[in-house]
């Protein structure tokens, strides 16, 4: 391997912005956050959950309930 060319590796803390879970693990960046992990998946609880789309979603049903009318 050449000297300086490559990344600093660093073990990081990973945080989960969905449930708050904290795991380590390593990564050439400071800081990891994730939007959902193990913890939260749907694919590993077996739960289906929907985070961030519900406001989205009820937004566009109303838009399309006025365009309607």
């Amino acid at each position: 391997m050449k000297k300086g060319i490559h990344p600093t590796y660093h073990k990081v803390k990973v945080v989960c912005v969905s449930c708050g879970n904290e795991f380590e693990s390593g990564s050439t960046k400071p800081e990891v956050r994730v939007d959902t992990c193990s913890n939260c998946h749907p694919f590993f609880t077996g739960e289906q959950k929907f985070v961030q789309t519900a406001g989205r979603i009820d937004k566009f049903l109303k838009r399309a309930e006025k365009a309607k009318k």
